[in-house]
């Protein structure tokens, strides 16, 4: 039961007790207004200890999260990674939200974790990290019953980072080229040379690295020059149109007998670790094998229309094209206005 006061200063003050806990607040001009401080203190208590909502961990959230839902998804591998790394299963201590009690959890809470992780990591994986965080709350309130809603909808997301505009500078494709020993002409028998096409490919195609690494001959069409994507990152399939040098790239690999199944025989976490250990052997600052996808399309735009470009990449949303992966050369769009 609150108790209101009023103070010798003619303003009121008012005491609630909370869970135990004694909580006042001083300073309200009117009774009206410290009886709603403390009805709203009260029922936000009450509703937080509701008896439908159970008293187990975080973690187990996490848990139930990451053997019955990321266990389906295409990306498990990185997001059971992350779930595994919050329960405290590697070298890294348990998250502190993996303590907090589901009768005790509050938005607050979510915004101490985006707090403590923007000084750990860059926005980018905060933000990532965040969707799947979001996603595990809401699967408590919708689908399990232990939270009446998601508190992450409640706390501030971190702004969204500069997109990327990196691509190739002059001379850095052929470094990569001399770097791997890949020639066109010459089936790529090594892993070094298997890079090589698989960059060259990646700057044709404006395909993503796991999609490169998953063609198989029987998404390859070389008479109609085009490649099936059965499984894509948005879960839509697509088919890429070849340029006679992907095809190439393509003709030469198949001659290879450890590229009878997979066009590449590449994994995508092979073919990461080793662009990036060829990209600092060529001393080339700050490029990602994602960004050939930049480098592709920014090409491609001038050859095509926004429309197939979108539907060339994937994109759905045409403000993604334009914002993150069309980096046109303004010196090159004022020589059209001519």
């Amino acid at each position: 039961m609150a108790s209101i006061f009023k103070t010798d200063d003619g303003t009121w003050r008012a005491q609630v007790s909370v869970k135990g806990k004694r909580k006042t607040k001083r300073g309200f001009s009117t009774k009206r207004d410290a009886q709603a401080w403390a009805s709203d203190l009260e029922r936000e208590a009450k509703e937080n200890t509701s008896s439908d909502i159970p008293d187990r961990p975080f973690s187990e959230a996490l848990e139930r999260y990451r053997d019955t839902v990321s266990v389906k998804k295409r990306g498990q591998k990185f997001e059971v990674r992350r779930l595994d790394r919050w329960l405290g299963n590697g070298s890294d201590d348990a998250d502190p939200l993996c303590f907090i009690s589901f009768q005790n959890l509050q938005a607050k809470h979510f915004a101490e974790w985006r707090d403590r992780r923007l000084k750990e990591v860059a926005v980018g994986t905060v933000l990532r990290e965040w969707t799947v965080l979001s996603s595990v709350c809401s699967y408590c309130s919708k689908e399990w019953g232990w939270l009446r809603e998601n508190p992450m909808t409640k706390v501030n997301r971190p702004k969204e980072p500069d997109a990327r505009t990196r691509r190739l500078l002059a001379g850095e494709f052929e470094q990569l080229m001399i770097a791997t020993q890949y020639d066109i002409e010459i089936p790529p028998e090594s892993k070094s040379e298997r890079i090589g096409a698989a960059i060259v490919f990646a700057i044709e195609t404006a395909m993503r690295a796991g999609e490169i690494c998953n063609i198989t001959w029987e998404d390859v069409n070389l008479e109609r020059r085009t490649v099936h994507l059965p499984k894509t990152k948005n879960g839509n399939p697509r088919t890429v149109p070849l340029s006679t040098t992907a095809v190439k790239v393509l003709e030469k690999l198949k001659t290879l007998d450890d590229c009878q199944r997979k066009a590449f025989n590449l994994k995508s976490d092979s073919l990461d670790v080793n662009f990036r250990k060829i990209r600092n052997k060529c001393l080339i600052d700050d490029l990602h094998f994602h960004d050939l996808r930049r480098e592709a399309l920014t090409r491609l735009a001038k050859k095509v229309d926004v429309l197939n470009l979108a539907k060339i990449s994937g994109h759905t949303d045409l403000r993604i094209l334009q914002r993150v992966y069309y980096a046109p050369d303004m010196g090159d769009i004022a020589l059209m206005l001519d």
